[in-house]
């Protein structure tokens, strides 16, 4: 039996426990747009069972449906027998890979990415020389294209990349006034490259409750978007190589920034290695203290009150994806905003409803993820919040997009921004003290 095939056959048992009742339609984003069966999970698992059983084959079309996916995980927490369709749709896309290869776009993209010195050097020059392509939007941190670009929609609104990466800015060691302790940052590579402002908050909220912080320097992507193409083996290596390197820090914490990072250290590193039983258990030593920043500041440090100053803003917030349903942290980014005086809170009807980006699928779909953004602008419009915060880049960065194309005017950040500036106006108040 062919390989690709059996990394089907292999799950067969599992496709069978869908009984095709179409709860995943209540709440599949992609399928609310385009209304058809291929969209839903049930569709794809169908597609599944039918190359198994001889009736379909692992063609362009079975990899352009397994692509048709945000990776969102409503799915799984809807379905009444307990599937895990957003995992068998990983299995498809793995298949989709052994059988036909990477799509050639992402071929390139992950090329480079697996070379980490070409491509800091490579997002270096883009942030460089972006300027010259790319026409900054007032008041804003966005940018939108100025000449077309291959796979680029015209209207699509980006964020810059930075002119210095995050780890250039800082020392790899950062140390805190009365150091409680060590915490190991992740950056990711959207804070690093892109939205370093979220990075320096990072920092800046560390230092003000006496963390010592340390930010790997040999530190890699997290292999999330390699792994959710279904490129396995190239996804062991990032993890690998992230494993390997904040073994060596030996600090008592691990943050990052980014649920989709945090999911990435917590869950699929030990799944990765089930078959490496040595790899396995560094990768779960890692995971046990491994924390999104908002998961850490509240349920591990328990960050200082005290010194917070007001922050007059209407407030609203969007739960990513892997936030609400994979690491399942949403209590904890509402305490840190609950504590910050001056804040008036309003939650949005849905806030855990996908924003669209699902990674890469914003770019190469974008007709379909405008719809699905459409809908949580509104939703964020319905709170008459001047202010949005979330717990991902690649959300912020999708969610400026919508907020941009419907004419909304809310400013965008992470949750971890808001408290930033809480403590800046909370040493603004004791300066002026007499």
């Amino acid at each position: 039996m062919k390989e690709d095939k059996k990394l089907l056959t292999d799950i067969e048992d599992a496709l069978a426990n869908c009984m095709k009742c179409g709860n995943c339609m209540e709440v599949c984003p992609i399928y609310k747009e385009i209304q058809t069966e291929a969209a839903v999970a049930r569709g794809k698992l169908s597609l599944m069972e039918a190359v198994i059983n001889g009736n379909a084959e692992i063609s362009a079309g079975f990899d352009q449906r397994m692509a048709m996916c945000v990776s969102c995980k409503a799915c799984a927490v809807k379905c009444p027998c307990g599937v895990k369709a957003d995992e068998l749709i990983l299995r498809g896309r793995q298949a989709a890979v052994k059988a036909r290869g990477l799509n050639p776009i992402k071929k390139q993209v992950f090329t480079l990415l697996s070379n980490r010195t070409l491509f800091d050097f490579a997002l270096r020059i883009a942030g460089l020389f972006g300027p010259l392509q790319m026409k900054k939007l007032p008041g804003r941190m966005a940018v939108v294209a100025r000449f077309p670009m291959p796979g680029l929609d015209r209207r699509r609104v980006l964020a810059p990349f930075a002119a210095t990466p995050l780890r250039s800015q800082f020392p790899e060691h950062i140390n805190a006034a009365k150091p409680q302790m060590k915490v190991a940052f992740f950056t990711g590579c959207t804070i690093n490259y892109v939205y370093t402002d979220i990075g320096q908050a990072v920092i800046n909220v560390l230092k003000a409750n006496n963390v010592a912080i340390t930010i790997p320097a040999k530190q890699h992507c997290c292999g999330t978007p390699v792994y959710m193409s279904g490129d396995v083996e190239l996804a062991k290596v990032f993890a690998k190589h992230n494993v390997e390197t904040f073994e060596r820090v030996n600090a008592d914490y691990i943050v990052a920034a980014c649920g989709s990072c945090a999911e990435a250290f917590k869950i699929e590193y030990p799944e990765l290695f089930h078959d490496e039983p040595d790899l396995q258990r560094q990768a779960r030593k890692l995971a046990a203290k491994t924390y999104e920043i908002s998961e850490f500041l509240v349920d591990v440090l328990r960050f200082r009150q005290d010194t917070l100053g007001p922050v007059p803003a209407t407030v609203t917030m969007h739960d990513p994806c892997h936030m609400a349903r994979g690491i399942e942290v949403t209590a904890q980014p509402r305490a840190i905003v609950a504590a910050i005086p001056g804040v008036k809170f309003v939650e949005m009807k849905e806030p855990a409803r996908c924003c669209g980006a699902g990674g890469s699928f914003s770019l190469a779909h974008y007709d379909v993820s405008r719809k699905i953004n459409d809908r949580k602008i509104a939703d964020i419009a319905s709170t008459a919040a001047d202010t949005v915060v979330t717990s991902c880049g690649s959300c912020r960065m999708h969610i400026v997009d919508g907020l941009v194309q419907n004419g909304r005017n809310q400013e965008c950040l992470h949750v971890v921004q808001l408290l930033d500036k809480a403590y800046e106006a909370g040493k603004c108040l004791q300066f002026k003290q007499p």
